[in-house]
């Protein structure tokens, strides 16, 4: 642990509590009594951290109740770790992509501006991150501004919507009564998971899909959350249903090292064969996107289990072959 992230640390600790012990301080740390004082002494000669020994109680705290006088306290620039600013530009980039002039603005700015702040107290300023750092973002789709505001505001209003919803694998526009009941982003597009009255079931709606939105006055339905991720979330990927099956696919060694590291399904499980090779095992609802998925791996991909699965993948290649075939 480098000086200034021991600095971070014994701010955190005397933040967060009234008093802290010279021992505790030590074992946190690692360090021993001598680096420990340097450390303090650091804080509370160049710092100006209000920092004092409390003889009474037996350990360190920080004096709020004196008067100050000469600057004040302030920790220096840091650098976050690799997941922080992940997390901050992921954030920073979802938001900025939100209608900022509609419902969610009022929150939204200031969310913003306080993100930008934040990465801009890193050694460079927030262009250099900005400049240096990139969330690309690959096969996201638009969504009308207008539509997502009508939707987020009936969600959290607890409001039915009448939506005209344009269902892409059949080419039709159906009218749709539904109550909201989460907005999900997934594979940088979002979702509204919601009831559907029309189906008398739990569907889940692609928002840049829905060619126009009313807000109605009737009370939405609620279901319980349980339920939702039993229906909406037991499948693969984006479909749902009830009906789940578990896939098991096999990955050749020289894809293994990839795929082990991974996350397809928050039930997966994972097992790294004595050949290299790697099985991976997830449950499904629908097998379109699990498909997609498998393919993209070519010959490095086998399903073992189950057959219906398998000869489902096999159906594809012989159409792709055909296909390619027939256009070359």
């Amino acid at each position: 642990m480098s000086s200034m992230e021991r600095v971070y640390q014994i701010d955190q600790m005397l933040g967060g509590r009234k008093l802290v012990t010279r021992s505790e301080l030590q074992e946190r740390l690692g360090v021993s009594w001598a680096t420990l004082k340097r450390d303090l002494a650091y804080l509370k000669d160049r710092l100006h951290a209000p920092i004092v020994f409390d003889r009474e109680l037996g350990g360190y705290r920080f004096d709020h109740e004196s008067k100050r006088v000469g600057p004040q306290y302030e920790l220096p620039g840091l650098w976050f770790s690799a997941e922080e600013i992940h997390a901050l530009l992921t954030m920073q980039h979802l938001l900025s992509n939100l209608d900022t002039g509609g419902l969610l603005g009022p929150q939204i700015k200031p969310l913003l501006a306080r993100l930008t702040g934040l990465l801009g107290v890193a050694d460079d300023p927030v262009e250099q991150v900005q400049r240096r750092i990139r969330v690309q973002t690959v096969g996201a789709r638009k969504f009308n501004l207008d539509h997502f505001q009508a939707v987020g505001s009936a969600l959290l209003r607890r409001k039915r919507l009448l939506i005209g919803y344009h269902a892409r694998g059949t080419d039709e526009t159906t009218e749709r009564e539904v109550s909201p009941q989460r907005l999900v982003h997934y594979r940088d597009n979002w979702y509204l998971d919601a009831w559907c009255h029309l189906r008398n079931d739990l569907r889940a709606f692609a928002v840049d899909a829905i060619a126009r939105a009313e807000i109605l006055d009737t009370r939405a339905r609620d279901v319980a959350e349980k339920r939702l991720d039993e229906v909406l979330g037991s499948g693969y990927g984006i479909f749902t249903g009830d009906n789940v099956t578990w896939a098991t696919l096999r990955f050749t060694p020289a894809r293994s090292r990839w795929v082990a590291a991974e996350r397809w399904h928050p039930m997966q499980e994972g097992t790294l064969r004595k050949d290299g090779s790697f099985e991976l095992k997830l449950p499904y609802t629908d097998d379109r996107e699990l498909i997609m998925d498998i393919m993209k791996y070519g010959a490095d991909c086998v399903v073992a289990a189950p057959k219906a699965l398998r000869d489902r993948v096999a159906a594809e290649l012989d159409r792709a072959r055909l296909n390619y075939s027939t256009s070359a």
